[in-house]
């Protein structure tokens, strides 16, 4: 059983650590720190567990700093990550914690950065290397770096390195590095191929659990929005302009929605930028840093690029795509909220993610609440004030403005103008993109029920909108054939298509669409055919729908006519009779 600890004096630090952590500020350990730093200090191998933000890098550096001769010019030292951000930031961390210690040289070695670079590093005997797995075993091939003598072995994020594929890199890495010497392991979750390697190369660990459930989430406001009817993009425009935010971090699922989404935000005057895995290491580096000088104001990234990052300025985590798991979800909120901060995160949510947020609920032990979609006056009540304080700032740098009265009575348009409706005309110019006249809302309907029914005859599956308001199951009066249009759309039943996919399209790329102006949809094996009213018929519409994708597979929406003309020769004979039919009666 350990002693209780107040201060980091407490934990037998030299006196060159502990005088770098008061002018940090940092003045109680954390838990991780409690528990590994002296377990590593005596010598123990250590395997840990704990999730992002609960310190666990100063709980390996410290007593590896420590430990560290600075009067013997070779490797002492490895820490082991799975990416080179990762990478970068611990060997800042490494050389901010030492800076008090003389003669001592950290090496940050990763893929993506010029050999010569490395190489010249490396020959001034570095005592700590910091590297991703790849290029370490580059340099190991080469013989251009030395784990001989090495003392202590850190591998940090190991669960990531297993996920990532890294598991064999790092057992060849292992096999240069002496026998005796410290381990130590850290990873946020243990899985059964993690505790094999600590069976095969460490001695005897002293295992440390943070059960961080509170730590993680206590220093973080955490909410949910329901997606439903609104397009996840506007959604996401509105959120970033009413929340109140420093830096954030937008996470997606993919490499090309990074660009896209950021593409989307930059146009409507976000300071925003795409990280993620494809990125050239230059490019990603100026993002990274332009996050942390303040010269970034939001970042689109996918989960491996942003893995352990740790800027200070990051006060918003939006989940745009929900993640693959809780940890994933614990991963993500953790670049907010760290070691004490307060922060914030969104995760959206579709209607069929609900399971999702259940289990992340249970992990964290926290019942996460739902948040209401950001009305228009909340969004124009944000615009005025972000709006009047421009003013005032300006009137605050320039009092003079005489040259400018001046030129106000130079304008001189067609029609009669007050300086009022001047003044008007130039508010609405100013705004541009985001003006402070808006309409209303629209008004929430009934949620639809879509009931599915199955056409044996035509070999397809049918469908036709019913409302759940009075008698169950009634089918609803639609639009004459004449007022309808009919679309083919290339994805079907054999792609793992269901009618409740569609009308989810429908519901978020069209606005204000009504039960009514939606007519038959029928599935068939490699495409479907939807009835729309020819109201919504718009290139506007069709732009939407054309870029629209279900299950990850666009849906190149085409329209194939109007539906009188058409109905003699039955959907069903236009396109392959070959289909099978497997979905029960469903409700979206």
């Amino acid at each position: 059983m350990l002693k209780p600890v107040d201060s980091f004096v407490d934990l037998g630090l030299n006196r060159h650590i502990v005088h770098v952590l008061h002018d940090i500020g940092y003045k109680k350990p954390l838990p991780i720190q409690v528990q590994c730093i002296p377990y590593l200090l005596a010598g123990y191998d250590v395997l840990g567990m704990a999730h992002t933000g609960s310190g666990k890098t100063a709980a390996f550096i410290l007593p590896l700093l420590h430990h560290i001769d600075c009067n013997n010019s070779f490797s002492q030292g490895l820490i082991i990550t799975p990416t080179r951000e990762l990478a970068i930031q611990i060997g800042k961390v490494c050389s901010n914690f030492s800076r008090y210690m003389k003669k001592i040289n950290v090496v940050t070695v990763y893929g993506g950065q010029s050999y010569s670079i490395q190489l010249s590093a490396l020959n001034k005997g570095p005592h700590i290397i910091v590297s991703t797995p790849g290029r370490l075993i580059d340099h190991l091939n080469r013989g251009t770096v030395d784990l001989s003598k090495l003392k202590t072995l850190v591998i940090d994020e190991a669960d990531e390195m297993l996920r990532m594929g890294f598991i064999d890199d790092i057992e060849r890495i292992i096999k240069h590095v002496p026998i005796k010497r410290q381990t130590a392991l850290f990873s946020a979750t243990l899985p059964m191929d993690i505790r094999h390697i600590s069976y095969r190369f460490m001695h005897n660990p002293k295992e440390v659990y943070i059960r961080s459930n509170t730590n993680i989430c206590a220093d973080i406001r955490q909410n949910y929005w329901l997606v439903h009817g609104i397009d996840k993009r506007e959604a996401l425009m509105r959120f970033l302009e009413t929340e109140d935010f420093d830096a954030a971090i937008v996470f997606v699922r993919t490499k090309y929605a990074t660009l896209e989404i950021s593409e989307m935000l930059e146009k409507f005057g976000h300071n925003s930028a795409a990280l993620n895995g494809d990125m050239d290491q230059t490019v990603r580096y100026q993002t990274l840093d332009r996050l942390r000088h303040g010269r970034l104001d939001i970042l689109i990234a996918t989960d491996v690029a942003a893995r352990g990052l740790d800027v200070h300025r990051i006060s918003l985590v939006i989940n745009y795509d929900i993640p693959i798991n809780s940890d994933a979800y614990i991963h993500r909120i953790g670049r907010t909220g760290r070691a004490g901060r307060i922060g914030k995160s969104l995760l959206f949510v579709e209607r069929r993610e609900h399971r999702f947020l259940r289990n992340i609920e249970r992990k964290i032990n926290l019942n996460i609440p739902e948040v209401r979609y950001p009305t228009v006056k909340t969004l124009l009540a944000c615009r005025l004030i972000k709006f009047t304080n421009k003013v005032e700032q300006q009137l605050n740098i320039d009092n003079n403005l005489d040259a400018y009265r001046s030129l106000l009575l130079q304008i001189k348009p067609k029609k009669d103008l007050t300086i009022e409706n001047l003044a008007a005309v130039l508010l609405k110019i100013a705004q541009g993109k985001r003006p402070l006249v808006l309409p209303p809302d629209p008004i929430t309907k009934n949620k639809l029920v879509c009931k599915m029914r199955i056409n044996n005859n035509n070999h397809q599956n049918y469908y036709r909108v019913s409302n759940n308001r009075g008698i169950k199951n009634r089918t609803l009066s639609r639009m004459s054939d004449d007022n309808m249009n009919v679309y083919h759309i290339s994805v079907g039943h054999n792609d793992g298509i269901k009618i409740r996919h569609i009308i989810r399209v429908l519901l978020n790329k069209i606005d204000n669409i009504c039960y009514d102006k939606i007519g038959d949809i029928r599935l068939f094996s490699s495409h479907a055919t939807i009835e729309l009213a020819k109201g919504l018929y718009s290139s506007k519409i069709l732009d939407r729908l054309s870029r629209a994708c279900i299950l990850n597979k666009p849906i190149n929406i085409k329209l194939l006519g109007n539906v009188s003309s058409r109905n003699d020769m039955r959907y069903h004979g236009m396109f392959s009779k070959n289909t099978h039919v497997s979905d029960e009666i469903t409700s979206c």
